[in-house]
């Protein structure tokens, strides 16, 4: 677990990829009942977030987003195990 009570390496929703491709599948869903402000539109431009998604993810690869958002984490879940070892020596800050 992570500091933020999360798993490591588990997706985050602020994560601008995971909201284009929840978007996608809520107006393919919104098509499929045929609503009718969202049937009038193409199946393509219903599919846009998906690209989108797909744009974020090879671009956020390519320039080491992802990479350096996992190390992150990982700094945060050393930084927590080192408080809380320091602690159960008696040396760390006390938790009250």
């Amino acid at each position: 677990m992570g500091p933020t009570g999360t798993k490591v390496g588990a997706p985050r929703f602020g994560d601008a990829a995971v909201l284009f491709v929840l978007l996608a599948l809520l107006y393919l869903l919104l098509k499929f009942l045929d609503v009718p402000w969202l049937a009038a539109y193409s199946t393509w431009w219903v599919c846009l977030p998906l690209g989108l998604a797909a744009v974020w993810w090879s671009l956020a690869d390519k320039y080491g987003y992802t990479q350096r958002k996992a190390m992150e984490r990982m700094d945060a879940k050393k930084e927590a195990r080192r408080l809380r070892q320091m602690e159960a020596m008696g040396r760390g800050p006390k938790r009250k």
